[in-house]
């Protein structure tokens, strides 16, 4: 659990089993497990609007939400949110800033979904990032009773992967003009990338044979899409890919995806796409910002049906753990230690996105937490955990699958020898 924002949310004493927070309901209590803080959402401003419409090249807001199958994303959110970032000077604080919003951004128009929550995360290049996103959304959708859902993931790139692939896209498109429907042509007038993610029947031939994002990666890209689909294997998410996936070019990069109703990809009734993500790296650089932040996001599209996980909360528990982690290995299986610690209700202060031990160490030692679960490539490959105390250094190996009932136990002997 990281805290990053600049009211801290524990103003309590350390022997205090709960701390306060602001702006968090029931359901946001799972993105607090995986380290988000909750926090009020920017709001956003003309200036805002209008530097969304200057990137966009002077295209139409509203008609950008949903237009021809494009996904929902909105550039002006998160121009908003990047001034967030830096009025804030969020730069000083311990990074990645990891934020919950469960009152999203106020817009008069919404493309026909209803805002759930958001979750975002700024200052974090690694894949650990989508990973976190998309493991916390997926808990968040099952307390609403969408258990049975799949991801589907896309990437354009970075800048120089997306300018390839523009090219050869709008190459092919003029090759094959004589195939398409007015309609088509309408499209490929305003943006190639607004007929490759249209719905329209007779653009689905055609783009079944377009050229492919991911056949013009640049290495560090394909490298990054490959460690999240190993993410998703170690976390057994289901997973597929679509190259239809496109967000906006014009602020969107790297990774694009989706959560996808499983009930409703068999043919029964209800909402198809249940979530949306994208990488916004280098926006900050093309709003002329001081500095350039690498940010991925995601947003829940649901409507709520059960009222009780909207209720506001103002305490939450305080962890009496640290969790670090050595070696990719064992950064494969951190998120897993955390869910199967979180449903048992054992929070643990942890910073996944830092590699080195120093750094981890850095951002979690200022809690004082009397316990440390460690985990090394050792650790990950016998699938157990070293659980330290802070004080005495004395130590277990525990596996992983006995681990929550031992921390859970240690948790209550810890509170109740502080009461």
């Amino acid at each position: 659990m990281t805290q990053t924002t600049t009211k801290k949310p524990y103003p309590e004493r350390k022997d205090s089993k709960l701390m306060s927070c602001d702006h968090l309901d029931k359901v946001g209590e799972i993105a607090v497990y995986y380290g988000f803080t909750p926090s009020k959402s920017p709001t956003i401003s003309k200036a805002d609007m209008e530097a969304a419409r200057d990137i966009l090249e002077n295209d139409s807001i509203d008609d950008e939400t949903n237009a021809h199958g494009r996904l929902p994303l909105h550039a002006e959110e998160k121009t908003a949110l990047m001034r967030k970032y830096h009025e804030e000077n969020m730069h000083m604080l311990p990074q990645p800033i990891m934020l919950y919003f469960k009152d999203v951004c106020h817009r008069p128009k919404t493309g026909g979904y209803h805002r759930y929550a958001d979750l975002e995360i700024l200052g974090a290049s690694g894949s650990i990032a989508e990973a976190t996103l998309i493991q916390t959304a997926r808990a968040m959708l099952a307390e609403e009773g969408y258990e049975n859902t799949l991801v589907e993931v896309n990437s354009v790139g970075d800048k120089d992967s997306l300018a390839r692939f523009t090219r050869e896209l709008t190459a092919y498109y003029r090759k094959s003009i004589n195939e398409m429907s007015p309609e088509c042509r309408q499209l490929l007038k305003n943006d190639p990338f607004d007929l490759l993610s249209s719905q329209e029947p007779s653009a689905k031939e055609l783009n079944e044979r377009a050229p492919k994002s991911l056949d013009f990666l640049s290495e560090s890209s394909r490298h990054h899409l490959e460690e999240i689909l190993e993410y998703f294997e170690a976390l057994s998410i289901p997973y597929a890919m679509n190259n239809s996936l496109i967000g906006n070019r014009k602020y969107c990069t790297e990774t694009v995806f989706t959560i996808i109703n499983g009930e409703a990809e068999r043919g029964c009734k209800g909402q198809r796409i249940l979530a949306v993500g994208v990488r916004y790296n280098g926006l900050s650089k093309r709003l002329s910002m001081k500095r350039d932040v690498q940010g991925v996001g995601i947003s829940l599209l649901v409507k709520g049906n059960k009222a009780e996980l909207r209720k506001p909360v103002s305490k939450i528990r305080r962890p009496f753990a640290s969790f670090v982690q050595l070696g990719l290995e064992s950064k494969m299986l951190s998120l897993s230690i955390v869910e199967s610690l979180r449903l048992i209700k054992v929070p643990l202060y942890f910073s996944l996105a830092k590699d080195r031990l120093g750094a981890q160490v850095s951002s979690i030692e200022r809690f004082h937490a009397p316990y440390t679960i460690i985990m090394g490539k050792k650790e990950a490959v016998d699938r157990t955990a070293i659980v330290r105390r802070t004080d005495t250094h004395a130590q277990e190996v525990i596996p992983l699958d006995l681990l929550p009932k031992h921390m859970k136990a240690l948790e209550t002997e810890y509170w109740n020898k502080e009461k």
